[in-house]
């Protein structure tokens, strides 16, 4: 059958978005006189939400987590003001977007639905979703099956019409538990190895039109 639905994950997928998630890291570290981290530490830290992420922060510089929700605060109020200052999409995201005519496309992501949407809306690119699925959106997140899961009933796909496309294990779990094929992007923000349970594996999302067609043919 062949495909009437992507799902795509954001973050290392579609934007990189390192370095403003690095500077907010930061700020929100500052006042603990801890080493600042790097845009490649940040890269290694992030995927599991913004809660998780701060926690991994406060464990890795030794603070305690009863800091934890100063910690996230200052984190959201600086990354809101900062989302966009350094954040870009990704080259071929525009094209690949515009050029699934027919296709439904649904954007899931561990980052939460506001700055989601404000970060694509900004980089114009909201228009090309149908839904947008943040962290919190439902209980679960990704590696949880749930979200892609309820973006199918949502827009009434079967299992064999969609397929997942992402740069890290969560999306590649979450797919495999969902029942989808998947599709991993080497050149996001988790190494190749990590990637091998995809279905298919690509180096840039211009290949996901070459995706698409061994699908068609494969039906």
């Amino acid at each position: 059958m062949p495909v009437k639905f992507v799902i795509f994950d954001l973050d290392g997928t579609l934007v990189d978005s390192s370095v403003d998630l690095c500077n907010s890291i930061n700020h929100a570290i500052k006042p603990y006189g801890v080493e600042l981290l790097t845009v490649e530490e940040t890269i290694s830290l992030i995927g599991e939400g913004v809660t998780k992420l701060m926690e991994k922060v406060a464990l890795k510089h030794s603070i305690p987590l009863s800091e934890l929700d100063t910690m996230l605060a200052r984190f959201l109020d600086y990354y809101e003001a900062h989302i966009l200052d350094n954040t870009v999409l990704y080259p071929g995201v525009i094209e690949i977007l515009r050029s699934l005519n027919g296709i439904k496309k649904a954007l899931v992501s561990n980052k939460r639905t506001a700055p989601c949407k404000k970060i694509l809306e900004g980089l114009g690119a909201l228009e090309y979703f149908d839904i947008v699925l943040g962290s919190d959106a439902l209980p679960e997140k990704k590696p949880s099956p749930m979200p892609l899961i309820y973006a199918m009933k949502e827009l009434g796909f079967s299992k064999d019409e969609t397929i997942m496309v992402g740069d890290s294990t969560y999306d590649i779990d979450a797919g495999r538990e969902a029942g989808i094929r998947t599709v991993a992007l080497t050149c996001g923000y988790r190494p190749v190895e990590l990637l091998l349970n995809a279905d298919f594996l690509i180096d840039n999302i211009a290949d996901l039109s070459s995706v698409l067609v061994k699908i068609q043919e494969a039906n």
